[in-house]
């Protein structure tokens, strides 16, 4: 039978050391597994959703534009089609999603109605929140221009139709659509 090493602060110091640099490695090699197949998934995610929130286009040209309220920076993508703009693609968020941070992408014609709308990302509660990727919810912006259409939930003033029991879900995609609409209004005064 092999000899018990004694307990010591020494011992006990060094067992540590080894644990972490073991676990330290093997999570440094998930993680460069991982990374290239993440980011390829994330990009056919965006492609996906552009070709869905704007119309037929033959040339994209994309650009980083900072918010309206100086808050992080949206990517708006050019869509155009036989050297017209067509649309344009925008990368917007809200943190004031019930579960924090949403991102969506709304698509506007070059007049700024809403062609379409997509669900980049959400933690929101699932049967409740993750409504807001249902088309009852989210067609309701299709063809509406916001500088008519209130980009508000009904219940505060707006023209919105909230998700029943997550009206917060609601607030936050509204405020994210709110944010892209703002910041390409800005943008397409320069």
């Amino acid at each position: 039978m092999g000899s018990k090493k004694e307990s010591t602060f020494k011992n006990m110091v060094l067992t540590l050391l080894v644990v972490t640099a073991v676990a330290a490695l093997a999570l440094g090699g998930v993680y460069q597994l991982t990374k290239e197949p993440i980011a390829l998934a994330k990009k056919k995610k965006q492609e996906r959703a552009i070709k869905m929130v704007l119309p037929p286009f033959d040339n994209l040209k994309t650009k980083k534009v900072l918010s309206y309220d100086g808050g992080d920076s949206l990517l708006f993508t050019y869509a155009e089609k036989d050297g017209k703009l067509v649309g344009v693609a925008v990368n917007s968020y809200s943190d004031k999603g019930f579960s924090g941070h949403i991102e969506i992408m709304v698509g506007f014609l070059p007049d700024g109605t809403i062609y379409n709308t997509a669900v980049m990302s959400h933690k929101e509660t699932p049967g409740l929140g993750s409504k807001m990727t249902d088309p009852s919810f989210k067609d309701q912006f299709k063809g509406k221009n916001p500088s008519e259409f209130k980009l508000k939930v009904k219940k505060d003033g707006g023209d919105v139709d909230a998700i029943t029991a997550a009206t917060i879900s609601s607030r936050a995609f509204t405020d994210a659509v709110d944010r892209a609409y703002k910041t390409f209004k800005k943008e397409l005064k320069k």
